[in-house]
């Protein structure tokens, strides 16, 4: 029997194989991240841009339409920017969804259509991990509007993060049933009570992705404030664990 060999080489010095690969390997690549954005760094420290959407109903394959959009910019756990435009969806706005968000067909009368303001959204996401509250909701919608305008979403890193078909969405609804999984309710008005952030305004866009931004800071807060790629790992491994079986809890 010979002496084993440090640098895990046959006796002509041939590397074994597989062995290169693993020596040195980094940890194993977290398929949905922005690989552009510093995936080690605090997920809180990260540029996130928190999205919302008002819209026509619930379903935008059967028409329905946004009649508000919103990007709340936070950077390092601060709001530093907020944005916020009405739109003509084009068709009216039904009773039951104004009796939600509280807009009229008045109220967006006159505003520009969803394909003249597109490019202008798609800068607000750049550069940023995209978040939202039931984010599956506000990214159907999305990307709906922004195929229509022709600004397809793709998966070239040229597009926004938002915009990437293989990048994924931070959910604090997801955080939120990490983090409380006893707890009764989880539309965005009641985790935020139960973490005493305030939304005074809710169904409006704007302050919808505030505090959706501030209840995901605190939850990210109660798990170890985890990195860029581990929240990822954890809210797909989440998600899976569950099976889909949650219903939405948007608000």
């Amino acid at each position: 029997m010979g002496h084993a060999h440090a640098c895990g080489c046959f006796p002509t010095g041939q590397v074994y194989p597989g062995i290169a690969a693993l020596k040195g390997a980094g940890p194993p690549p977290v398929i949905g991240l922005a690989t552009d954005l510093p995936s080690g760094d605090a997920l809180r420290d990260v540029p996130l841009a928190v999205i919302d959407t008002e819209t026509t109903g619930k379903d935008p394959q059967r028409g329905d339409r946004i009649i508000e959009v919103a990007v709340v910019h936070y950077d390092k756990g601060a709001v530093t920017n907020r944005y916020s435009l009405l739109v003509d969806p084009t068709i009216p706005i039904p009773a039951e969804a104004s009796a939600v968000h509280g807009i009229s067909d008045a109220d967006v009368k006159g505003k520009p259509r969803f394909e003249a303001v597109a490019k202008q959204i798609a800068q607000w996401l750049e550069g940023r991990v995209p978040v939202a509250y039931n984010a599956s909701f506000d990214r159907t919608f999305i990307y709906a509007e922004m195929r229509r305008a022709g600004v397809a979403p793709s998966t070239q890193m040229s597009a926004p993060p938002a915009l990437r078909t293989n990048v994924e969405w931070v959910d604090p609804l997801v955080w939120a049933r990490i983090a409380q999984p006893e707890a009764k309710g989880f539309k965005l008005g009641m985790v935020a009570e139960r973490l005493g952030v305030s939304l005074v305004n809710a169904h409006r866009a704007t302050d919808d992705a505030e505090a959706a931004g501030t209840v995901l800071l605190e939850l990210l807060k109660m798990q170890g404030n985890p990195t860029y790629r581990d929240a990822i790992r954890q809210q797909k491994d989440a998600v899976a664990g569950w099976g889909n079986r949650f219903g939405g809890g948007r608000r």
